[in-house]
């Protein structure tokens, strides 16, 4: 039988190709057999090409697209990204450096919480605003990261064997995939949380203001801190398989690593301070209570620096005495430095050197 000899077997009808004319009313089509021995008719694009290189090309490059993809790439290309094009590599670079800077912002807030000379602790304002608007353009970045990744194209993994993979392009199965994988992750970490937190939640707290904000502040930093920086690693392979490398000369990889264990002691040390003023409140508070009589623990707040209970107590208590980290028996640990040193009632750009310092001292 003619199909014999045929080392060509289609296990299905191509509908599209079926449909193609013949080209110049010369028989541009030639038969192949399915199992069953049926004619199935086959377009020689070698002749199409050489006829009509202009239209007979475009139009098969679009069959082709139409086959692979199960759609028409030409309506959605616009709407779905290609993961190694060069749009997403851009993206990648940009989006790094956003991550870098977030990272550098977050442990900023330990800083807030600042020892005023009536021996109280307050929110440094100012700091709290830029940071409020520093965050917040951060914060559109993740965002924006978020819609990107509802609108990046996938290679599929069945695909992968060979070549270069098959991209696929439904918005529907791309945002499966991703409300699957990562989309959780990425919204912590975009989620506002210490903005809301330090003008919305805890103004409106009961009880002490000051310990309400250190112990909130550190922990939701710390929630969010976590998720921001495994972002960091996936993104950083990307640029890697896309690139090579994730600078393009040996200075800015130098440059890259260096931020990097910069950054580390930025956190260490922007940690410690913040500790650093719970213990020196903690001595606060033991003073306090061995006075319950007359001392409260929200005097220990700049709010009532001008109460004048507070005043009679911070007169007669000698707190000042009995809560320097060289005179007094209270134990302050590896905290008596920043108090010793007067870093807690230093103003900012002082004490956040100093921590950079004592993180980079440590850190080796």
């Amino acid at each position: 039988m003619g199909y014999g000899n045929s080392r060509s077997v289609r296990f299905q009808d191509d509908v599209e190709l079926a449909k193609l004319p013949s080209v110049n009313g010369v028989g541009g089509v030639k038969f192949k057999y399915k199992i069953d021995g049926t004619q199935v008719p086959e377009t020689s694009t070698k002749k199409i090409d050489k006829e009509e290189p202009g239209k007979s090309g475009k139009s098969l490059k679009a069959k082709v697209l139409s086959r692979v993809f199960s759609e028409d790439y030409d309506r959605v290309k616009k709407k779905i990204l290609d993961p190694r094009g060069p749009t997403i590599h851009r993206w990648n670079k940009i989006f790094l450096v956003t991550c870098l800077i977030s990272l550098f912002v977050d442990p900023l807030f330990f800083y807030l919480p600042e020892v005023r000379d009536q021996f109280c602790i307050d929110i440094g304002i100012p700091l709290e605003v830029v940071l409020t608007i520093v965050r917040s353009v951060a914060d559109v970045f993740y965002i924006i990261q978020i819609y990107i990744r509802f609108r990046k194209a996938y290679i599929a993994p069945s695909s992968r064997v060979f070549g270069r993979g098959e991209l696929v392009i439904d918005s529907s199965k791309i945002a499966f995939k991703y409300l699957r994988f990562g989309f959780w992750i990425d919204l912590i970490a975009a989620l506002p949380l210490p903005q809301v937190l330090i003008w919305i939640v805890i103004p409106n707290l009961n009880g002490s203001t000051m310990t309400n904000t250190k112990n909130v502040l550190r922990f939701i930093i710390i929630f969010q801190y976590i998720p921001r920086l495994f972002l960091i690693f996936p993104l950083s392979s990307q640029i890697v398989k896309a690139t090579g490398v994730v600078t393009e000369t040996a200075w800015a990889g130098a440059a890259y690593n260096l931020m990097l264990y910069m950054l580390a002691s930025h956190v260490l040390g922007a940690c410690w301070y913040l500790l650093s003023i719970e213990r020196q409140e903690a001595c606060w508070r033991h003073v306090c209570a061995q006075n319950s009589t007359i001392c409260e623990y929200g005097y220990l707040d700049c709010k009532m620096d001008q109460d004048p209970n507070r005043i009679f107590w911070f007169q007669s208590s000698n707190v000042t005495n009995l809560c320097d980290p060289e005179e007094s028996s209270y134990e302050f640990g590896i905290y008596g430095d920043a108090v010793t040193n007067g870093v807690t009632t230093s103003s900012f750009f002082n004490k956040y050197f100093y921590c950079l310092w004592w993180g980079l001292r440590n850190l080796r």
